[in-house]
């Protein structure tokens, strides 16, 4: 037979108090003027009968849950951009709410029926979450609650938090130019003639377009653009391979980790020297990143920070206007090799 589930009354009456006295007291009331010992009396009595206090109860009272809702793509279940948890988990439990995560894998029925449930739970916000900065899709279901989009946008839902990717394409760039490389200088992952009339997303054309202002504001155009769709280290290293066949660049430019670990692969093969030789800058800061020899120089995503801001946003009363956060520029030695940096 399933436990009583114990009451308010319950607590009351073995602290030997009134209801109401007993619910100011546990709801933590500062002017209930009520005496020391009768506040020990009913902390003592709700530890000993273990009482938890009724959320759905008290949510239908303030309008509030105490909960949020973490909907994501692949976010939960992929380690490139499990920090949007992490700093989101953290911050949820500094303001007192539960955080209730629901992962989809991009799929659109998965994520009505996330929707769904985290409205049938009354949750005070939703944060729609992305792996990867792109337009986000939301389920066409009226959702009245507040709703912030995380490393994403969304046309219905303007509050978003978002890396600062037009920053971080110059810092890229910045770099290379500060290490005296001033010239062969190739972008691995983009051509804009062969991408003609395909959209990858908002994110990174700002990444591309803090890249190309950059080069162009030192009076640089780049070797060689090469294009492919998958960021992927077989496509750097393929990409690579084929570059140094009829080039030999001074420094290379990966849109991303992944192509800069195939990058890195090739050019070790080619028995090329990192950083004498050939010079690698790329982006995300994706954990192997750390771990090459030399360590690969990139603009992290600041994954946690952003997670964190994404809560803060959502609870924030009358919040009319997203957050942009600055990419961490991560230092190592696929650039130059100081003392130190390996």
């Amino acid at each position: 037979m399933a436990k009583k589930r114990v009451t308010l009354a319950d607590v009351a009456k073995l602290a030997g108090l009134s209801t109401t006295a007993a619910s100011m007291i546990l709801t933590g009331r500062p002017d209930t003027r009520l005496s020391a010992e009768a506040h020990a009396k009913v902390h003592e009595a709700a530890s000993q009968l273990g009482y938890r206090p009724n959320v759905a109860a008290r949510a239908l009272r303030t309008d509030k849950s105490r909960s949020i809702a973490f909907i994501s793509d692949y976010v939960a279940t992929t380690r490139f951009a499990s920090g949007l948890i992490r700093g989101a988990l953290a911050a949820a439990e500094e303001a007192r709410h539960v955080m209730l995560v629901l992962e989809t894998g991009g799929e659109p029925a998965r994520e009505i029926q996330a929707v769904q449930a985290a409205l049938d739970r009354q949750v005070d916000g939703l944060i729609f979450a992305a792996m990867r900065a792109r337009e986000v899709f939301v389920p066409d279901i009226v959702i009245n609650a507040p709703v912030v989009m995380l490393n994403g946008t969304s046309a219905r839902f303007p509050l978003s938090v978002l890396p600062d990717e037009y920053q971080g394409g110059r810092d890229a760039v910045r770099l290379l130019l500060e290490a005296g490389i001033s010239g062969d200088i190739v972008l691995l992952g983009h051509n804009a003639e062969d991408e003609a009339g395909l959209f990858r997303s908002e994110m990174i054309n700002r990444r591309l377009a803090g890249i190309k202002d950059a080069m162009r504001e030192a009076g640089l155009a780049f070797i060689a653009e090469l294009s492919c769709w998958n960021w992927e280290p077989d496509q750097g290293f393929d990409l690579t391979r084929k570059l140094l066949a009829t080039k030999r660049p001074r420094a290379i430019l990966c849109l991303n980790d992944r192509l800069a670990f195939g990058a890195h692969q090739a050019l070790s093969e080619a028995g090329l020297s990192i950083p004498e030789d050939v010079a690698l800058v790329s982006f995300d800061n994706d954990e192997i990143a750390s771990y090459l020899r030399p360590g690969l120089t990139t603009i992290a995503l600041p994954h946690e920070e952003m997670g964190r801001a994404a809560v803060e946003l959502l609870l924030r009363p009358g919040a009319t206007s997203g957050a942009t956060l600055a990419m961490p520029i991560i230092e190592r030695g696929s650039i130059r090799s100081p003392a130190g940096l390996i």
